[in-house]
C-alpha cells in the first residue's frame, strides 16, 4: 500500500513540476502563477511578469531596479523627501531595522490587494510613528495628532512635498480663495516637429473617394496646420504603401511628448509594456479598469483615436466629451453641473475666451510650458499619473493657476467636495498653513 502511495506522490510531483516548468518557460498565459491581485497602479500589466521580475532568482535589488525603471524620474521630479541616501546615512542605521526604506518593496508589496491602501501602500497607515514618535514634543502643534493622519491632504507626503513644505506654505499663506482666472497657453509643440518634405495637401482622389472623412479633416486642426492624409497614412512621403489604421507610433512622429505621456499613463501603459518587455498585451479597455465606466464603452480599445476621433481631431471635444464617454464615477458625472463645467460650457458657447474654461483635461492633462533652444514650447501632459493621487500633486501645476494655496489644500482634502466635482466650498479646514505662520512668528 505504501509503495502505491509513494508511486502516486512521485507521479503527481512529476506532473506538477512539468506543468509549472512549461507555464514558467513557454506559456504566454502566466495568470495561474499569480499569488494575488496586483495593485490599482499595476493590475494592467500583472501578466507581464518579467517587467518586474527580470531575474527569477533575484532579490530586493532586482525588484528595486524594476521599480526605478518606471518611477525614478517621478521621484527625481518630486525632489523625493525620503531619498535612499537618507537611510544609507550611518546616523539613521537604527531606522531601517524597523522599515528598510531603502527599498520600495518594504512599503509597496505587490499582490497583496486585500490589505493594500491608496497609493499602493501595504504598511499600516501609522507607519510614520516608527521614525517620528517624538514629534509631539518637538512641535507642540502636533501633540496628540494620530500618526495615521500624517499623509492627509495638506500635511505630509512621503515622497512628494513640493506644495507642502513650510517655506512654500508661508509664501502663499494670505492668498484669496479665487485668483485671477488663468488662460491656457496655446499648444505649439507638435508644429515644431512637422515634416517639411511631406505633402501639404491631400490627394484629390482621396477627397473624392472619402468625402465625409475629407470634410471632417477639412474642419480640423490638422487641416489648418497643413497635415494631410499622407502624413499619417504613409510612413514616408515616397512610400506608396497605405497604412489603413495608423497607431500611436505614427502620431508619435509629431506628438512625441504627448505620446510619451500617454504611454506612461493609465491609458497607454499596456502598449508601452508590450514594447519594453516583448510580451504582447492588448491595449487597455474600460472593462479592464477598476473604476466605474459606462456600459456601452467597456470594450473601447484605448489609443490616440479613442479620444481624438480619426479625422476630426477636435481638441475641444477630446478635452471633456471623450472623457465622459467612458468615465461614469461620481466625480466625472458631476462635472457638467459643477462651476468648472459651467465655465467649460461658456467657452464652448463663445461667452468667454478660448482657454478660460475648465475642462477635464485642464486639470488632469494640463498644458506644460518649457523652453527649448530659446523657444517657448507648450505641450499637453497626457500622463494622468502626474495629476491624480496623491491629490496634492495637483496643487502647484493645476489648482494654483486659479485658486489660493489654502483653498486648494482644503478642497483636495474634502472627499465629498471631490465627489461633487468641487460644487461649493470646503467643509473642513487643514491647519498646516496656520501652524506654519504661528511657528514663523515664534
Amino acid at each position: 500500500m505504501k509503495t502505491w502511495l509513494w508511486i502516486s506522490w512521485l507521479i503527481a510531483s512529476v506532473i506538477g513540476a512539468t506543468w509549472f516548468a512549461n507555464t514558467l518557460m513557454f506559456s504566454e498565459d502566466k495568470s495561474t502563477l499569480l499569488i494575488g491581485e496586483a495593485t490599482h497602479g499595476h493590475h494592467q500589466i500583472e501578466l507581464a511578469c518579467s517587467s518586474c521580475h527580470t531575474d527569477p532568482f533575484g532579490g530586493k535589488e532586482i525588484l528595486q531596479n524594476a521599480c526605478l525603471n518606471c518611477h525614478e524620474q517621478e521621484l527625481t521630479d518630486a525632489f523625493d523627501s525620503h531619498p535612499k541616501k537618507k537611510f544609507t546615512d550611518p546616523r539613521n542605521a537604527d531606522l531601517i531595522e524597523v522599515i528598510d526604506a531603502r527599498y520600495c518593496v518594504s512599503c509597496h508589496t505587490e499582490h497583496k490587494e486585500s490589505f493594500t491602501h491608496p497609493m499602493g501602500l501595504t504598511l499600516p497607515e501609522d507607519y510614520c510613528f516608527h521614525c517620528h514618535e517624538d514629534i509631539g514634543e518637538e512641535r507642540p502643534s502636533h501633540k496628540d495628532l494620530a500618526f495615521d493622519s500624517c499623509a492627509s491632504a495638506g500635511c505630509h507626503n512621503f515622497h512628494d512635498n513640493r506644495a507642502l513644505y513650510e517655506a512654500f506654505l508661508l509664501e502663499h499663506a494670505n492668498e484669496p480663495w479665487l485668483l485671477e482666472i488663468a488662460q491656457l497657453s496655446e499648444k505649439n509643440h507638435a508644429s515644431l516637429n512637422a515634416k517639411p518634405d511631406a505633402p501639404a495637401t491631400p490627394d484629390p482622389t482621396l477627397a473624392l473617394s472619402y468625402p465625409s472623412m475629407h470634410d471632417e479633416w477639412d474642419r480640423s486642426k490638422h487641416a489648418q496646420a497643413g497635415v494631410a492624409c499622407q502624413h499619417c497614412h504613409q510612413s514616408d512621403s515616397m512610400d506608396e504603401n497605405w497604412l489603413e489604421k495608423p497607431g500611436v507610433a505614427v502620431c508619435q512622429g509629431c506628438h512625441d511628448r504627448e505620446a510619451e505621456g500617454f504611454l506612461s499613463g493609465k491609458h497607454g501603459m499596456r502598449l508601452a509594456e508590450s514594447v519594453r518587455s516583448a510580451i504582447e498585451l492588448e491595449a487597455v479597455r474600460p472593462a479592464d479598469g477598476r473604476l466605474t465606466f459606462h456600459e456601452n464603452a467597456l470594450e473601447t480599445v484605448h489609443g490616440c483615436n479613442s479620444c481624438h476621433s480619426a479625422h476630426e481631431f477636435n481638441p475641444q471635444k477630446a478635452a471633456t466629451e471623450s472623457c465622459l464617454n467612458c468615465h461614469a464615477d461620481e466625480h466625472s458625472m458631476a462635472f457638467l453641473d459643477s462651476p468648472h463645467g459651467v465655465l467649460w460650457q461658456q467657452e464652448i458657447d463663445g461667452e468667454i475666451a478660448p482657454g478660460e474654461g475648465v475642462s477635464c483635461a485642464t486639470c488632469h492633462m494640463p498644458r506644460i510650458e518649457n523652453t527649448h533652444r530659446g523657444t517657448t514650447v507648450v505641450h499637453v501632459e497626457h500622463n494622468q499619473n502626474a495629476t491624480l493621487r496623491p491629490n496634492e500633486k495637483m496643487i502647484r501645476p493645476v489648482c494654483m493657476q486659479c485658486h489660493g494655496l489654502a483653498f486648494s489644500i482644503d478642497a483636495l482634502a474634502d472627499e465629498n467636495l471631490i465627489r461633487t466635482n468641487f460644487s461649493g466650498k470646503p467643509e473642513l479646514h487643514i491647519p498646516s498653513i496656520d501652524w506654519s505662520v504661528e511657528r514663523d512668528k515664534r
